[in-house]
């Protein structure tokens, strides 16, 4: 009897995990795509949208993005001219490559410039005033 149950048990513990393992791995899946998605939004299309995609069979697209649609894009090999059409649920990682400065960056490098300026202006205004301003 105990064997019976400890039988049953075990065999709906199976069951459940593999219906819940394969769930997450569609949710993985789609995650992967709606990222893809984004990317390739944000990249736009054009020689400057550079991208590299890894794909799900673990081979690499390298390009750029010369087409965009609801279910598939595009990439142009630059070298080559080659152009493959991939899936977005076909997409395991997707990366702009050379996209330039992050936003932030920009803020930081600005705010040095800006600072070099001030500093630059209260030395020469010291410099000219001799203490008779």
């Amino acid at each position: 009897m105990l064997k019976r149950s400890f039988a049953v048990i075990l065999s709906t513990l199976l069951v459940t995990l593999s219906f819940g393992l394969r769930n997450t791995h569609a949710q993985a899946a789609d995650a992967a795509a709606d990222k893809a998605r984004a990317g390739v939004e944000r990249a736009g299309v054009g020689p400057k949208s550079r991208v590299e995609v890894r794909l799900r069979d673990n081979t690499k697209v390298k390009g750029y993005v010369s087409e965009a649609g609801a279910d598939s894009f595009t990439v142009t090999d630059s070298k080559t001219g080659a152009a493959r059409a991939v899936a977005y649920a076909d997409v395991a990682q997707f990366k702009r490559q050379g996209g330039g400065l992050s936003p932030s960056t920009k803020a930081i490098i600005w705010g040095g410039v800006a600072a070099g300026v001030a500093i630059t202006l209260y030395a020469v205004r010291g410099a000219f005033c001799d203490g008779m301003c």
